[in-house]
Formats: structure tokens, C-alpha cells, sequence
């Protein structure tokens, strides 16, 4: 939709994701998904503490989807997927496969990322602490929700986990997110979407508390390899791993 010197400004982009979204629900689109980059701004989803606001009064915009507070700006690859859902709806395994789609990306790109038990997104872990005593009551057990990452819909097993590292228990130093993942789903179709962090200016995110997570940092792609990656050169390779995600889902999905 628009990167570098055409980035786009929140409310356009989200102008056009209300009127895609309308015509996914009506059939008259196959699903789409908008890459861009945005000119800077806060957002803010439903499950967002107070706390966590920039405390310098910046303003933010409160969005429809999940999730907490996040910043979008110059750096950072943003998608939009339009993506009717099919039956039976899991909307955790649609999250998981945007993960894998970015887990995929990141490893073309020469960084090696996960999943966190109870954090949604990806993650490059933290170097692991020798001697680390693991704090118990820090440890999330995900329960059932590891077996149900799509296993009904017959999709291919690799993408339905469980594959995930374990919940930071003070066993490693600090996990850093490269990639933010917060959605909604309104009759059956996606909206909002995901934000890649490929060389953003980082001290953006010291305003706020990223996601509500106190015990974890921000990445950027950039950082990870010590060099310059613009998101021009994530864009084809986000692109491809999309496609060829949701191409493994069954019908409906990506038509391209």
C-alpha cells in the first residue's frame, strides 16, 4: 500500500481495511492482505492497562482489535490480512500461522525466532543463564491450547505446534519481540493484523509498555544483524512466506 516516502498515515489505512473487509464478508473479493509501512502512531486495543500509556500525554488511537498498547511507524513492516476464516473458526490457529509465516521470514533473513507459551507474536529468545533457579509461579502451562492450533481442520501438522519455547522463568536473559501480532474477527473475516520490526527507530517504544510486557524487550531485525534492513527488502520475502501459509489452509483462503 505504501513504504519509505509513501508511507500511510493510521486512519487511511484503516479506512481501507473497514471497506475490504466489507466486501470479503460479501464475497465480492477474494481475501487480500495489505503490506505497508505507517508514518508514526500509537495504537491502543482493547486490553490495554492505563499504565502503559506514553506518560507524556502523546496521543494514541484506540483501535477494535486485541491485544494492548503498540507503536507503528518509519521501520517497521506493517500487514493487514482480509482472510475469511474457514468453519470451524479457530482464531488461535489463524494467530499461529501468522506467526509461522514471520518465523519463516525471519529465518530467510538470516534470524533465528520462536514462540513464547503465552505470548503471542515472535520472539528472539534470551541468552540462557547458567545456574538460573526457574521461579515456578512464572511458568505458564498452556494446557489444551498447544493440541487445537488447527489439528480439526485436517491442516498440515507442522503448522499446528505445539512450537513453542518455554515461558522466560528467569531461566534466560530477556526475550526480545520482533514481530507484534493483534487481531479482530467480525463475521468471520480478519482485520488488523501483524508489525514486523525490521530497522525502526527503537527508542519509540520507550514511551510505552509494549504489548503490556514488562519482563521482555523490543528487537528489530536490524539489531539482530548488526546491520542495516530496510523493510524493502522484508517486503517480497513477508509476502512469499504469507502466501505460502495460508495457501496450505483449506478453502476459503488466500486465492492469489
Amino acid at each position: 500500500m505504501g513504504i519509505g516516502e509513501g508511507a500511510i498515515p493510521y486512519p487511511e489505512a484503516w479506512q481501507e481495511q473497514q471497506r475490504l473487509h466489507a466486501l470479503r464478508v460479501a464475497d465480492e473479493i477474494p481475501d487480500t492482505v495489505l503490506l505497508l509501512e505507517h508514518q508514526p502512531v500509537y495504537t491502543m486495543g482493547k486490553r490495554t492497562n492505563p499504565a502503559d500509556l506514553p506518560l507524556d500525554g502523546t496521543p494514541v488511537v484506540e483501535v477494535n482489535r486485541g491485544g494492548e498498547i503498540t507503536w507503528h511507524g518509519p521501520g517497521q513492516l506493517v500487514g493487514y490480512p482480509i482472510v475469511k476464516l474457514p468453519e470451524p473458526m479457530d482464531v488461535v490457529a489463524y494467530v499461529r500461522r501468522l506467526e509461522e509465516a514471520l518465523i519463516r521470514a525471519c529465518g530467510e533473513f538470516g534470524v533465528r525466532t520462536t514462540r513464547v507459551e503465552g505470548r503471542s507474536g515472535v520472539w528472539v529468545l534470551g541468552e540462557d543463564l547458567p545456574d538460573a533457579v526457574v521461579d515456578p509461579s512464572q511458568v505458564v502451562d498452556l494446557g489444551s491450547l498447544t493440541l487445537r492450533m488447527g489439528l480439526p481442520l485436517g491442516i498440515d501438522p507442522r503448522l499446528a505446534g505445539p512450537e513453542y519455547a518455554p515461558s522466560n522463568a528467569g531461566q534466560r536473559g530477556d526475550d526480545r519481540k520482533l514481530a507484534a501480532i493483534g487481531v479482530r474477527v467480525s463475521r468471520g473475516v480478519t482485520m488488523h493484523g501483524f508489525a514486523l520490526n525490521c530497522d525502526p527507530d527503537m527508542t519509540w517504544f520507550d514511551r510505552i509498555v509494549p504489548c503490556g510486557i514488562r519482563d521482555a524487550g523490543v528487537g528489530s531485525v536490524s539489531s539482530e544483524l548488526g546491520r542495516d534492513f530496510p523493510v524493502g527488502e522484508a517486503l517480497p520475502v513477508v509476502e512469499k512466506h504469507l502466501a505460502a501459509v495460508f495457501a496450505e489452509l483449506p478453502e476459503p483462503a488466500l486465492s492469489r
